[in-house]
């Protein structure tokens, strides 16, 4: 036992296992490797529903009827298109700009023009039609911001499209097809919420001051943007391509195990018998290959988990198939952080609105382990 933990024996460095709160939006089961959102099981509203039923879900806390999805699709749609004054507040950026810190960008000016910017923090139905704003624009922000990076005017929004659908038809300009959409809006749904993580949680702190929801999906976004968080998909696609072929792998790897490398999209703090996002994710990305005729990074994904389980007993976690999964339906490896954004804001709104609506300030205590009692000294005699 180190001495931290003699001298202070209820101090839980990173917060690891300290309960934060009551929360009715998902849950982790760690020793069944499941998760799931309001008590249904992620692998089937992944397989069997789509990103817009679970939003609905996340934030309406019910999975909506056939007349409640075609109204809220209608709703999702009517609020694609974002104010002129975001495009420019983007093409302002420099070129160097990451894409997380111009949907971080994005969100601050896109605040002050919703309809409902000047409701009581704590006004529910307010937070509820912001929230869904917040889900319609997301992906038009990030999509779009690609774009006028690239030099490209931004693409209007079809406001028959799911969110999936949008951001594909943004991002190439073309309509996309069936399996890539099944992709895409699959990693949407997984994506979409995952407990008291580090970016929620923060969120909710955020929103705790009753500060708006808008400051709260900031704030989330600004600590999803560091790498111990969001941007393990994006490392793991740089392994794999470092790699580059499934003769290489096994040599990589073992190489990388016996120098102690970091491995990554492998193991999460959570799920100690695997992450069950990862699992449904594997699947769809898999037959992507198939389909595509580059079954090389799914052969590549088996040797490293085989090792890993054999040698080390750990699995992969959802970034690693997500990663290859992005890579195959073409978008450069820097906007998959951000689209983690574009699902996961189902999740910032349904904690943010849960938060308020039985808040008490989120206030911690720290152990102080600094000198005491110190008499001060005029600055003459320092």
């Amino acid at each position: 036992m180190s001495a931290t933990a003699t001298q202070y024996p209820n101090y839980s460095p990173g917060l690891e296992g300290v309960p934060a709160g009551i929360s009715r939006i998902s849950e982790i089961d760690s020793d069944r490797s499941s998760l799931q959102y309001r008590g249904y099981d992620v692998h089937d509203l992944a397989e069997q529903g789509d990103y817009e039923q679970t939003a609905f879900l996340l934030i309406h806390g019910h999975l909506p009827s056939q007349a409640e999805l075609k109204a809220f699709r209608q709703r999702l749609g009517a609020e694609r298109e974002v104010p002129d004054a975001v495009y420019t507040a983007l093409r302002a950026l420099p070129a160097s700009t990451h894409p997380m810190d111009s949907i971080r960008t994005a969100f601050s000016v896109l605040a002050p023009f919703d309809p409902d910017y000047a409701a009581p923090a704590t006004d529910r139905e307010a937070n509820v039609r912001k929230a869904e704003r917040i889900i319609a624009k997301a992906g038009t922000m990030v999509a779009n911001g690609h774009r006028i990076r690239q030099g490209l005017d931004p693409i209007k929004p079809n406001p028959d499209y799911s969110t999936a659908e949008n951001f594909l038809n943004l991002m190439t300009g073309e309509a996309p097809d069936p399996k890539t959409v099944q992709v895409m809006d699959a990693s949407l749904t997984l994506y979409a919420e995952h407990g008291f993580n580090a970016s929620t949680f923060a969120c909710r702190v955020c929103v705790s001051t009753l500060s708006d929801l808008y400051s709260g999906i900031v704030t989330g976004i600004s600590t999803l943007r560091g790498p111990l968080h969001g941007g393990a998909n994006e490392e793991a696609m740089k392994m794999i391509l470092e790699i580059g072929t499934p003769e290489n792998a096994q040599a990589w790897i073992d190489d990388a195990l016996t120098n102690k490398k970091k491995i990554m999209g492998f193991g999460h703090r959570e799920y100690k018998k695997g992450d069950s996002r990862a699992m449904y994710l594997t699947k769809v990305a898999k037959e992507l290959g198939n389909e595509k005729g580059n079954t090389g990074y799914g052969q590549i994904a088996d040797i490293l988990e085989q090792t890993m389980l054999e040698r080390k007993n750990i699995y992969p976690n959802v970034d690693f198939p997500a990663a290859y999964a992005y890579y195959l339906l073409g978008i450069p490896i820097d906007l998959y952080t951000p689209i983690f954004v574009v699902a996961r804001v189902a999740g910032y709104c349904a904690h943010a609105i849960e938060q308020l609506e039985n808040n008490r300030l989120i206030r911690p205590k720290a152990i102080y382990e600094g000198p005491a009692n110190i008499e001060y000294v005029e600055l003459a005699s320092r």
